[in-house]
């Protein structure tokens, strides 16, 4: 198993930040290599991915979704086996910092290779920058849920 942590201070209020991670489905636009995001029902996510040529479908359960605080989650019923949590931490009335840690089980020559040299924890920095950058543009979330898991 490995692991990858990232943090990222994002210039909204927490309560924005949280919002626009619950909008599963506007993954694909700042996380590179997610095709497609759909949400099933409140705690299953159906995802589509393609990294380094490789190309998967799982499903995600959400454990654990605490708004403004957690959502934490783990892949089921596939080949991919994965689990995480971003959380989210005001600094201040308008600044939040976004923490996401991933375990996840590297498959296959490729996976091992990009794993070893680097690649998702880069992957990962990455996926965080363009999230800052898609909502301090936006300044405002796309939609929220609110709800507890």
């Amino acid at each position: 198993m490995s692991q990858v942590k990232e943090t990222i201070e994002v210039d909204v209020p927490v309560r924005t930040a949280y919002n626009q991670w619950t909008q599963f489905e506007t993954f694909p636009l700042f996380m590179e290599g997610v095709q497609r995001v759909e949400q099933i029902d409140e705690a299953l996510t159906h995802w589509v991915t393609k990294f380094g040529g490789v190309d998967r479908e799982f499903d995600a359960e959400i454990t654990e979704q605490i708004p403004d605080e957690r959502i934490a989650w783990v892949t089921v019923g596939g080949e991919v086996e994965q689990s995480g949590v971003v959380t989210f931490h005001p600094i201040d009335a308008t600044h939040t910092e976004v923490t996401l840690r991933m375990d996840f089980d590297p498959d296959g020559l490729a996976e091992n290779i990009a794993d070893r040299f680097g690649f998702v924890d880069r992957q990962v920095t990455g996926d965080l920058a363009r999230f800052k950058k898609f909502i301090e543009e936006r300044g405002t979330e796309s939609g929220a849920w609110r709800g507890e898991v």
